[in-house]
């Protein structure tokens, strides 16, 4: 009969740098999880903190929950110590002015998740069901002998998302947009499978981007020189300098990157009379596109949607990537082909009177969400 392991086979250690562990033992836990994605991964959690886009300083101290059978990682959730919430696209900016309101501190908080990225993978990294239990029980040790206002858990898969509602957690919903490759040939081929107006528009839009002159070229992995990430670099604080906001990554966050995970890379690259004047990175593996940033530095009709979006899906046909994940919000990438697609988070709040509030307000704003999903799908742009 095999003994259930009890509390006292794992030693809990918390960790400030990933260096702590080591990339072979981290990206072994990370390959055994079934919601698996790049960001999950060593080299790009690593290539964040070591780059300082996000570190201490800047509101992001890195507490890694980590679980240890003898020498051996056995589970694993990457944590932060925030003292804000820019960067997450779950918003929580109104519980924290009402703690505000009522000379209580929500700063710091407890957060857990993959900086700057609303791609759900997992969170509670574990290498069996026993190591899972007890890493939720270290959790919720940290969180009772800490003063800390809250824990957060952001875009988990909904599997680990009920884990965390069993042990206490408010859950709540969120929806994004992704495509589908249904084994298509070819883009005519997608196109094929929308509505007349959906496939006119779209025909028209890139019809525009041609007709101005400009031409795209895709660059993956090492092929990606450092002449481009610099224009890239252009682009992408261009993005943040239009939104009067400043950029969260700076060039050797994406140098890094380049060099340490190029197998992932996917730079679009837009040009006009020879000189390149747009670029969006992406983020690939063998089951899944993810957007993630776009600039210009000059605006056309209709590059916006050719550089991050036609351009990725040709890719993603051509290479026979499954998915395709626009990033957070966009009801306009549904005209492109995007469906909504249900996001979780899961929260927990040390106050008993906030808690109780939030949790109220969470169960009307999933009734919404719901009611918003079904109206989404009501509007879905493929054929009948």
């Amino acid at each position: 009969m095999t003994q259930t392991p009890n509390s006292s086979d794992y030693r809990t250690r918390v960790v400030s740098s990933l260096s702590e562990v080591g990339q072979p033992a981290w990206d072994a836990l990370v390959q055994a999880q079934p919601d698996v994605n790049p960001f999950l991964s060593f080299a790009f959690l690593h290539a964040l903190h070591e780059s300082g886009s996000a570190s201490d300083d800047k509101g992001w101290q890195p507490q890694y929950l980590t679980l240890w059978r003898e020498q051996a990682l056995v589970a694993a959730l990457p944590m932060y110590a925030k003292f804000h919430s820019y960067g997450e696209y779950v918003f929580d900016w109104a519980w924290a002015d009402a703690y505000r309101r009522n000379g209580l501190d929500y700063y710091p908080k407890l957060l857990s998740a993959i900086p700057f990225t609303p791609v759900t993978g997992s969170r509670l990294m574990a290498t069996d069901t026993d190591a899972r239990k007890a890493l939720i029980g270290a959790l919720t040790d940290v969180q009772r002998n800490s003063n800390l206002s809250s824990t957060h858990v952001l875009y988990p898969p909904e599997a680990e998302a009920q884990q965390l509602a069993a042990a206490g957690f408010m859950l709540r919903k969120g929806v994004q947009f992704h495509w589908q490759n249904e084994g298509y040939d070819n883009f005519e081929q997608f196109l094929s499978s929308l509505e007349q107006k959906k496939r006119k528009n779209i025909r028209a839009e890139r019809r525009k981007v041609r007709d101005a002159g400009i031409t795209l070229r895709q660059v993956m992995g090492r092929a990606v020189s450092d002449t481009d990430w610099r224009f890239f670099k252009k682009c992408y604080d261009q993005t943040y300098r239009e939104h009067y906001s400043t950029p969260y990554l700076n060039l050797d966050f994406f140098l890094r990157i380049g060099e340490t995970m190029p197998d992932n890379i996917l730079l679009v690259i837009a040009e006009r009379d020879g000189l390149p004047i747009a670029a969006s990175l992406l983020i690939y593996d063998q089951s899944a596109l993810y957007g993630r940033y776009w600039g210009c530095l000059e605006h056309h009709a209709c590059l916006h949607f050719e550089t991050a979006y036609y351009q990725p899906l040709e890719f993603c046909i051509a290479h026979r990537i499954a998915a395709f994940e626009g990033g957070a919000q966009g009801e306009h990438k549904m005209a492109r082909g995007f469906l909504p697609q249900q996001t979780w988070s899961a929260h927990w709040l040390a106050h008993p009177s906030f808690s109780d509030a939030v949790e109220r307000f969470l169960r009307q704003e999933g009734k919404g969400m719901e009611a918003y999903v079904d109206e989404l799908n009501e509007r879905n742009p493929f054929k009948s």
